[in-house]
């Protein structure tokens, strides 16, 4: 290393006052160039990178409280719904729909149990119920009725069709869900 330094120095005494001008700003111009590309260029993209990851750790931060609300909501639902089984009366579902029926000056064709996965918490009860011939006031009165029952009822499923002999009338089939504590 001495040797090459040594080297220098004489290459460097036997060059004229003009050539060690342009050697000496060759030199600053290359250590700059290096300074350039080896420290500043890298600080730049780092910088550059932190800030789109502070952006998208923001992003994902919001998707998160936006994740936490829903799931409030939904809890809060939850909630609301379980306390309404537990209170909620107790009893048959096919007397409850016959009686809410009667109410409705509907009548029922027929009412069928359906089978419904177990729950450990929870016993669902499904009944599908058809109805035939019944006006559209007569439908959503009965819907209603079963909406705003005090036992938690729940329609699952709806299927509607008019009457080829009366257009007026239709022929309804759904199935509705009770709940009850294990």
């Amino acid at each position: 290393m001495r040797e090459l330094w040594r080297r220098l120095l004489v290459a460097w005494e036997g060059l004229s006052r003009n050539e060690r001008l342009l050697v000496g700003i060759a030199g600053g111009l290359l250590t700059l160039t290096l300074f350039w590309f080896a420290l500043v260029m890298p600080l730049v993209g780092a910088a550059g990178r932190a800030a789109s990851d502070a952006t998208a750790a923001e992003q994902q931060v919001q998707a998160v409280r936006a994740l936490r609300e829903r799931f409030d909501e939904v809890n809060g639902r939850l909630v609301a719904v379980e306390q309404r089984i537990r209170s909620g009366p107790t009893g048959e579902i096919f007397t409850t729909l016959e009686q809410m029926a009667a109410q409705s000056a509907v009548k029922i064709d027929s009412m069928e149990p359906r089978t419904s996965p177990a729950s450990e918490e929870y016993r669902e009860t499904k009944v599908q119920v058809s109805l035939k011939g019944v006006s559209l006031a007569q439908l959503v009165g009965f819907l209603s009725r079963i909406d705003d029952a005090p036992q938690l009822l729940s329609v699952k499923s709806l299927r509607i069709r008019t009457r080829a002999d009366k257009q007026e009338l239709l022929d309804v089939t759904f199935t509705v869900s009770s709940f009850e504590v294990i």
